[in-house]
């Protein structure tokens, strides 16, 4: 039986719930299936070696970070044939995040809107979650780690927070992704201007250099930017990017805008707007972003991918690899080898 067939059928069930409610109840079902060998068995991954950022990645396709933000779904996720599995945000300390509802559905738009606010276990949870997976211990593939601030920290002492965590993931990480783009922590896309992010790229790759010495391994670090920024915006972020040599941007987060939903219900829910309508804002960064940075920087392309053209399309603006998150949701665990076996035919 197809997973195409499986999630045809699951679908229905699944979003007569509240959305928060089917995602608590769909990753233990994962792990489940998982630890079965059931969800392998369903969805084979896809041989299509990409080398970015001195990693070998299996194949171009990975899971975006949040839709298991504690790290508690590694080995489930990982059977679904991803290249790469990216799991957070996660903050120094716990934090429940913000009150429910928080995640809506835009079905019309194939869309959803969430103002999520980082709820996590913290830190030192997730890296014990990180620990315990098969997928760690046995060093199957690749492992993002993605990490924040806490809500209730200043903003003048956002960096403390995310070398903290820098600190802390590093060990057990195959990349690390410092996210300042999320729309739903006051005040945390300030961090994307100038003087800003100069600050914060300046004491990561002090701290980066410090950690590859006490570990014997360099991590890359990995920026992950709005869609809601202007040309001279990505400009400055491309601009900071070579400068303190980072070693990879993933573009884009949700978006802040509606323009592309006004009139549907829920479309003036505050919080992030992911899926069909992010997938045009995000090639537009990745073509402007490629455009500064060339074969320097590789660029991570997510945000609206619902079948294999979308994928192709973030290659052509000039992603070396995709994630996905909404359409994964929309369209189920079919997506993500639909898209490996297009790539890959096409690499």
């Amino acid at each position: 039986m197809s997973d195409k067939f499986l999630y045809a059928l699951a679908r229905p069930l699944l979003f007569a719930l509240d959305p928060e409610t089917a995602h608590n109840l769909t990753l233990p079902l994962l792990r489940y299936a998982a630890n079965l060998g059931i969800a392998a068995t369903v969805n084979r991954s896809v041989a299509d070696v990409r080398h970015v950022m001195g990693l070998s990645f299996p194949n171009a396709v990975g899971l975006a970070a949040g839709l298991d933000k504690d790290g508690d779904y590694i080995d489930g996720l990982s059977a679904l044939g991803f290249g790469f599995i990216e799991v957070g945000t996660v903050t120094p300390r716990p934090q429940p995040g913000n009150p429910r509802p928080r995640m809506f559905r835009l079905p019309q738009a194939n869309a959803l809107i969430n103002r999520m606010g980082f709820n996590n276990g913290g830190v030192d949870a997730f890296v014990r979650n990180v620990q315990s997976s098969r997928f760690y211990q046995e060093k199957l593939g690749v492992l993002g780690l993605n990490i924040g601030k806490n809500a209730d920290t200043p903003m003048e002492r956002a960096t403390d927070d995310y070398l903290i965590c820098l600190d802390k993931v590093y060990p057990y990480a195959s990349y690390v992704t410092v996210n300042i783009s999320s729309p739903n922590t006051k005040n945390l896309r300030q961090l994307q201007q100038a003087s800003e992010l100069d600050e914060l790229l300046t004491k990561l790759k002090e701290a980066q250099s410090r950690l590859a010495d006490k570990h014997g391994r360099y991590v890359p670090i990995v920026l992950k930017i709005a869609p809601d920024l202007d040309i001279e915006q990505i400009r400055t972020i491309a601009d900071a990017l070579l400068l303190h040599h980072l070693d990879g941007v993933i573009a884009t987060n949700t978006t802040i805008t509606r323009d592309a939903v006004q009139g549907l219900a829920h479309a003036n829910e505050m919080g992030g707007l992911s899926g069909a309508p992010v997938r045009e804002l995000s090639n537009r960064v990745i073509r402007a972003l490629h455009q500064q940075l060339g074969k320097d920087i590789p660029i991570i392309g997510v945000g609206g991918i619902f079948s294999a053209d979308d994928a192709q399309a973030k290659l052509d603006a000039g992603a070396s690899l995709i994630q996905l998150y909404t359409g994964l949701i929309y369209r189920g665990p079919a997506l993500v080898g639909e898209c490996a076996e297009a790539l890959a035919r096409t690499h």
